[in-house]
């Protein structure tokens, strides 16, 4: 999967785009419930191209041939559920001030208002999840979600991701209950990292 180049340093085919939006897609799927064995399964048949991405995702693969759904399932309650609460908090407004409900959840409640989205019912977690906010990213890279306006993933990236992210997928990466999630900490911090220098790069 070559995400090396980005749409803000050129005009990039749609190839790409669509390998970016994946990687966001895959990395919302995993940090919004546990993976079962037939996603592990599929994970586990992916590869990569050698570049940092690449093998971090050969690690994420690998990890998800050695993992056994029961096991990944208790280390994602201990990760992000616990008895009270999980190790990590993967939520923008925590990370970005040190506390739930805060002004970032405001404000990304303002920018999906604007692009159309709305909170679906019986949802419990913020809005500022990292999972959801994965899942935005794809769809505005898609053109699922949004009006298809250019640089709607790199404004809500710069507002909502960039400054915090790429530190949660660290601490994922490090976190004591994690196993196979050590490997999901690893290819999210190296994908945004990607995507922060990218989007770095004057559009």
């Amino acid at each position: 999967m070559d995400v090396g180049i980005h749409p803000a340093a050129s005009g990039l085919d749609r190839e790409t785009e669509v390998g970016r939006a994946r990687v966001y897609a895959l990395l919302g799927l995993l940090l919004a419930r546990p993976a079962d064995a037939g996603l592990l399964g599929r994970i586990g048949a992916l590869g990569g191209d050698g570049t940092r991405l690449g093998e971090a995702l050969d690690a994420l693969a690998a990890a998800a041939r050695e993992a056994r759904a029961e096991t990944v399932e208790r280390e994602f309650h201990d990760l992000f559920i616990g008895l009270g609460r999980g190790e990590l908090l993967p939520y923008a407004s925590y990370y970005l001030t040190g506390f739930l409900h805060e002004r970032p959840l405001a404000k990304l409640r303002g920018d999906l208002a604007a692009l159309g989205i709305t909170r679906a019912e019986g949802v419990a977690e913020p809005e500022d999840h990292i999972a959801m906010l994965c899942e935005v990213m794809a769809g505005l890279i898609e053109g699922s979600l949004g009006d298809g306006a250019p640089g709607q993933d790199r404004r809500f990236f710069e507002r909502h991701i960039g400054p915090w992210a790429e530190r949660f997928f660290g601490d994922l990466e490090e976190a004591r209950a994690a196993r196979f999630y050590r490997a999901v900490g690893r290819l999210g911090r190296a994908f945004i990292a990607i995507e922060t220098e990218a989007f770095a790069l004057p559009a």
